[in-house]
């Protein structure tokens, strides 16, 4: 040990002191434990029974401690054991260790149970709002201990988080295109035509082109997928096809109907999640089915709390 680190440990009086050198070494666990026995008891004799050793171990432990420190942790007084200013300004971080390492151990021991822990999942927004509320809630009914975050992304990042295991789960709709997930399909949903009970199309037991031929449509664009399977069934009947609100969002698409602004077109996840009462929904002809599918990272396990989910949408479906 260098001179200046041996003099310096020898007048490191302050809460610094093991940061001032670094050759100072600081406390093992047991180190720990006997440290916070003695200063809660009082008494090397009480600290020893409390550990089930002897008293001697206790003293050598408490010298050999103190050694390596740089400085005394108590001092006789009368028989009894006086903590040291640096004693006294130790114990509540050694009781904070103490206090992680217990909350650690219990939680190890919860997640072993999958009892506790996070499960985290990202979904499109649709979905969030339709098939998600009732499997968190069966969920939860298993693991009231284990917290849920649900965030809603678009589909191309719903995958990308799972991918890179940012996220336990994610449901999307439509095709996925990546091989680092597992695909896994839930359920299938028409696309349904959203409008007022008053409007003249209400009454028919599905809408096609040919009737939406010069009536305001809101629905998703051309790019998305839905956006583009209308495109497509519009175009095989011979019918113009054009947006007169363009829309990603099922919350919108609803509204603008409220408005008056047209007939909305969404899926029927979109609209199952909105619980729109004030609405109706006609099935759109020729069907076009959307399907709700579920996925996994392809090379990370399920947790206990991601099977846990997984087995109750397997069960309900």
């Amino acid at each position: 040990m260098r001179k200046d680190c041996r003099a310096q440990i020898n007048v490191c009086k302050c809460r610094n002191a093991q940061r001032s050198c670094p050759l100072v070494m600081t406390f093992d666990l047991r180190e720990m434990e006997v440290f916070r026995r003695v200063m809660e008891l009082g008494s090397v004799t009480a600290a020893a029974a409390a550990l089930n050793i002897s008293q001697p171990a206790v003293t050598r432990m408490l010298q050999k401690t103190e050694q390596r420190l740089g400085f005394a942790l108590f001092v006789r007084e009368k028989r009894r054991l006086r903590p040291t200013a640096e004693a006294q300004i130790m114990f509540p971080d050694t009781l904070g260790a103490f206090s992680a390492i217990e909350q650690v151990q219990r939680l190890a021991g919860e997640l072993r149970e999958g009892r506790a822990g996070i499960l985290a999942i990202a979904t499109i927004p649709a979905l969030a709002a339709s098939i998600l509320p009732d499997a968190v809630q069966r969920f939860r009914a298993k693991r009231p201990e284990a917290s849920v975050t649900l965030q809603t992304f678009g589909a191309h990042e719903v995958i990308q988080r799972v991918a890179s295991h940012r996220d336990d789960l994610g449901f999307i709709i439509g095709p996925v295109g990546n091989d680092a997930v597992l695909v896994t399909d839930l359920r299938m949903s028409e696309l349904t035509c959203v409008l007022p009970p008053a409007h003249p199309l209400a009454s028919r037991p599905g809408i096609g082109p040919a009737e939406l031929a010069g009536v305001p449509i809101i629905c998703p664009g051309r790019h998305l997928v839905l956006g583009d399977h209308l495109a497509r069934a519009f175009a095989e009947a011979n019918v113009p096809f054009q947006i007169a609100v363009e829309v990603s969002h099922t919350e919108a698409a609803c509204a603008l109907v409220r408005a008056g602004t047209g007939v909305g077109i969404i899926s029927g996840f979109g609209f199952m999640g909105a619980r729109a009462t004030d609405l109706v929904g006609r099935p759109f002809r020729p069907a076009i089915v959307s399907t709700a599918r579920l996925l996994r990272a392809r090379l990370r396990p399920l947790s206990r709390l991601a099977q846990t989910f997984v087995e109750g949408l397997e069960a309900a479906s």
